[in-house]
């Protein structure tokens, strides 16, 4: 018999950043432990809410199927001796097995004639494996924190109140964490704090849903709380502004949404369109409006997780409870406006970067070195890239910042306008911290990209130099990301840039020696970044490899030489061309000489005179296309029927040494050549 299956595992309320992780591992888990056992299902669904997780599977087997068990025994010739009689061998597998010799029979197998025994396996009942299934599910789940709660020795991500599990409408012994399972749920904490009795396993959603006032599945809490929002921004001729974090957040916090919406006053409307967010958001969880230009409005939406009979109450609630906030807020702003971003530069002093590379002020020292090194690349005056590094972390020290540092930035770019500061200064305070990762857009500005690269450059190479480089999932200083961060800024702003020499200057701009070998590993680190980069591009790792086995440290000519490659390998004779010159490293590899230059005058085949002739006239054509690597990609095409024809004709590996060196330094020569944008034999 086949019927669906409930799992439900009920408990504290679960950590909402980790909740949906948490449920699909529990949902996955138990259809991978039930197919392990080899017990059929359908498909599942998982269900979560702050309170409890579980899973709807359909078409589960109540037992695994029956097989047979087939064991191979000793070779017949060991199994029986010259008479016929059988000899201890095989006594002692009959044994084994624990049957009888006539049980057991002579098959061919893979090994020879051998004795087999084949034993028919009653498959084992869903009723018992789950239990076991189910603990081993629980104790392979991957929580991010664990806690021990009562008498427990056993830990979980927060102490189990009940368990449910019902095989459509058979109730399944088992236990977890010391809780019995049963065949009852319990509904909303407030709305319905009792048992939900269900009859068969496919009752569960409709029942918590009708009874418990429970929405338990989380897609369908996130329709409502979409419509409820809208339906309410409607209301005030406005619209919701939310980020996916943020709703992904408030569902985890409901079991029944309510949407509400409250208002503040309008003086708070004074303060950055960032610190009410961050305010109303990170504080509150309320969903902020704004109207149909852009700009906030007074009003915000809460997600309540309980049917008021009293609305106005909860509404009048939230509002008392946001208005100290931006009390708080709005004081900080003045605050900091009043004081200004330059009084606050000497205090940086005081704020250790790292211990050996001393302070913020030191590190903002160095940057400005950095940038007014980068600004003819940017075509930057030192006098901008100078102040910009200047005053770019002076925001650490505010009020604002204290209360929101994902605000750092943010608040500096605010407080230099109001200072009086270019706005290309504040624009470069605003964007420093961009991209900050594999997403997210590059800083818009010349100076801005120029602050930004410049503090990822002095922060690797800074960290580096002291030798606390990442190490396996350890990244402290987030350099993974600031390499990549370096890649892109370069890549996406078309600037040519050796990252040689960048990390060479600075590294000599530190306050210490670096360690020998710093500078390699730190390039080895940018190549690793530059090949995640194209990856995550669909790159072809082979293109990757050959470009880079070919050209300097240098991002954006590296991906115009990718670019090329991936051009190349779409003409018709590519193919045979990079299978040749994968044919010519492997005997130039294997001879491992110095060869020289060709001499003309040792040909014996035509086939050597026409790839000298060939490899003179494609010199200079690609003199004359250099750096357009498209074209000189395309004319190693001319090379494929010579070198067939070469190959065909002519033994390389002679035993007159003249002859074989000659032969040997005209491969060496056209494999110069064909190095000059990538190494293509990597592309075979």
């Amino acid at each position: 018999m086949k019927a669906s299956l409930l799992v439900e595992i009920g408990l504290e309320e679960l950590p909402p950043q980790a909740m949906r992780t948490l449920a699909d591992a529990f949902a996955s888990g138990i259809a991978q432990s039930l197919d392990a056992a080899g017990i059929e299902r359908g498909h599942y669904q998982r269900f979560v809410t702050p309170r409890r997780m579980a899973v709807l599977i359909d078409a589960v087997a109540a037992s695994a199927p029956d097989y047979e068990q087939v064991t191979q025994g000793p070779g017949v010739d060991i199994a029986y001796d010259s008479e016929g009689q059988p000899t201890a061998a095989a006594t002692g597998f009959a044994r084994s097995r624990e049957t009888t010799l006539e049980a057991l029979t002579i098959e061919e197998t893979n090994k020879g004639r051998r004795l087999v025994h084949r034993h028919h396996v009653k498959g084992s009942p869903l009723a018992e494996v789950f239990n076991s299934l189910l603990n081993d599910t629980v104790s392979t789940m991957g929580v991010p924190k664990r806690m021990r709660w009562g008498t427990n020795t056993t830990t979980f991500v927060r102490p189990v109140h009940w368990l449910t599990v019902l095989h459509d409408e058979s109730r399944i012994d088992a236990s977890v964490f010391g809780i019995e399972s049963d065949r009852w749920s319990l509904g909303h904490r407030f709305h319905h704090p009792g048992p939900i009795h269900l009859t068969r396993a496919t009752d569960y959603p409709a029942k918590l849903s009708e009874i418990g006032w429970v929405v338990a599945d989380p897609d369908d809490r996130a329709e409502l709380i979409q419509k409820q929002t809208q339906e309410l921004a409607s209301q005030f001729n406005a619209r919701i502004v939310a980020s996916s974090e943020l709703l992904a957040e408030i569902n985890a916090l409901v079991e029944f949404p309510v949407a509400l919406a409250g208002k503040f006053e309008p003086h708070y409307l004074e303060l950055p369109r960032e610190v009410l967010l961050a305010t109303m958001e990170h504080h509150q969880r309320y969903i902020a409006l704004e109207d149909d230009n852009g700009t906030l409005i007074n009003r915000f939406i809460t997600v309540a997780n309980i049917q008021s009979n009293q609305p106005n109450l909860v509404i009048s609630g939230n509002e008392r409870v946001i208005r100290p906030r931006l009390d708080d807020a709005l004081f900080f702003w003045q605050q900091d406006r009043a004081r200004g971003l330059t009084s606050l530069i000497p205090g940086l002093s005081h704020v250790l970067f790292e211990h050996s590379l001393g302070s913020l002020a030191d590190k903002q020292s160095r940057v400005a070195r950095i940038a007014v090194w980068l600004c003819p690349l940017f075509d930057v005056t030192h006098q901008c890239a100078t102040r910009a590094a200047e005053l770019a972390k002076a925001d650490l020290l505010t009020e604002m910042v204290g209360e929101f540092p994902d605000l750092q930035g943010i608040m500096g770019a605010y407080y230099a306008q109001h200072d009086g500061e270019s706005e290309a200064v504040a624009n470069a305070i605003r964007t420093q911290y961009q991209p900050t990762g594999g997403t997210g857009s590059i800083p818009q500005s010349a100076l801005g990209r120029t602050l930004a690269l410049a503090d990822r450059l002095d922060t690797l190479a800074g960290i580096f130099a002291v030798d606390k480089r990442p190490t396996g999932d350890k990244d402290p200083y987030a350099l993974r990301r600031a390499a990549l961060g370096v890649v892109r800024l370069l890549i996406e702003s078309e600037i040519h840039l050796d990252l040689h020499a960048a990390i060479r200057f600075a590294l000599s701009v530190q306050p210490l020696d670096a360690p020998q070998g710093t500078a390699a590993a730190l390039q080895t680190f940018h190549v690793e970044r530059l090949r995640s980069y194209f990856l995550d591009r669909d790159t072809p790792p082979q293109d990757i490899d050959a470009v880079l086995a070919s050209s300097s440290l240098d991002p954006v000519d590296i991906a115009a030489r990718l670019s090329a490659v991936a051009a190349f390998k779409e003409l018709p004779d590519a193919s045979a061309v990079y299978e040749a010159h994968k044919r010519i490293r492997n005997i130039l590899k294997k001879q491992n000489e110095n060869w020289g230059q060709p001499v003309a005058s040792y040909y014996q085949q035509a086939a050597e005179a026409e790839l000298d002739r060939l490899m003179s006239e494609h010199g200079a054509q690609q003199d004359r296309v250099e750096g357009d690597y498209v074209t000189q990609l395309a004319n190693l095409t001319t090379f494929a029927e010579p070198l067939a024809e070469f190959f065909n004709e002519v033994r390389v590996i002679v035993d007159d040494p003249r002859l074989r060196t000659n032969r040997l330094a005209l491969l060496a020569a056209i494999d110069r050549q064909f190095c000059q944008v990538a190494d293509i034999s990597r592309l075979a």
